[in-house]
């Protein structure tokens, strides 16, 4: 079960617009960030297959952990340039490696296409919901931002916990926990594009991509353990 922190977040960023465009300026960053989620996801969906298909071994923790926090600096630090969309694309891409033996581990259970079929449906379900909910309210919910990132440290440590301690219990409670904590942050991350709090949309897409992602993998382990059970 691979939960990943979120980025830095910066409003120092592409296309700043002063107060008087901000409602034109806002809708094209939520239009670039949907375009640029929706290939990373097709591109990061790509290469699970991929590593499905070849067997592909799973990173390991460390390399796990050094691959996506170096990453994220890489697309962090080249936000403003050239560079930024390659290294969304290498981070997505190396985010959909090491989800295929995630992926796999489940298919290979009794139940396991059913159990990858919910998981997806779930969080596309939950992604779109909250996002129109996001978009019509215009409602802002960065109020929420001290209590999530909080959330989502403590679910990162009690998951190495669960790792290192071997305790199943812990993990199931963990995946509970950033499943919520995950949701929570497609709302407010949507919010902060719709009223004008994030400006850059490869930041953006970034945030979105990491909350969709642990949210799968989260519901992954929830429906891989309840379907275990039957």
């Amino acid at each position: 079960m691979e939960h990943i922190s979120r980025p830095v977040r910066s409003d120092n960023a592409l296309g700043v617009q002063t107060p008087s465009t901000l409602p034109t300026a806002a809708h094209r960053v939520l239009r670039n960030t949907y375009a640029l989620l929706a290939m990373t996801l097709l591109f990061s969906a790509a290469v699970a297959t991929l590593g499905i298909v070849f067997q592909a071994p799973a990173p390991g923790l460390i390399v796990m952990l050094v691959g996506s926090f170096g990453l994220l600096f890489a697309v962090h630090k080249l936000k403003n340039s050239g560079w930024a969309l390659p290294a969304v694309f290498a981070f997505t891409g190396f985010m959909g490696y090491a989800l295929g033996p995630v992926v796999a581990r489940s298919l290979a259970m009794p139940g396991g296409a059913q159990v990858v079929t919910m998981a997806l449906a779930a969080t596309g379900a939950t992604f779109l919901a909250l996002s129109a909910w996001a978009v019509t309210s215009k409602r802002d919910f960065s109020f929420m931002s001290g209590f999530l990132f909080a959330g989502m440290v403590i679910a990162i440590l009690a998951g190495l916990a669960a790792v290192f301690l071997e305790i199943p219990a812990l993990s199931l409670a963990v995946s509970a926990m950033v499943a919520l904590l995950s949701a929570g942050l497609i709302l407010m991350d949507t919010s902060r594009i719709v009223n004008g709090g994030e400006t850059n949309y490869v930041m953006a897409t970034v945030g979105l991509y990491l909350s969709i992602f642990n949210l799968f993998s989260s519901l992954l382990s929830l429906f891989g353990i309840g379907g275990s059970d039957d």
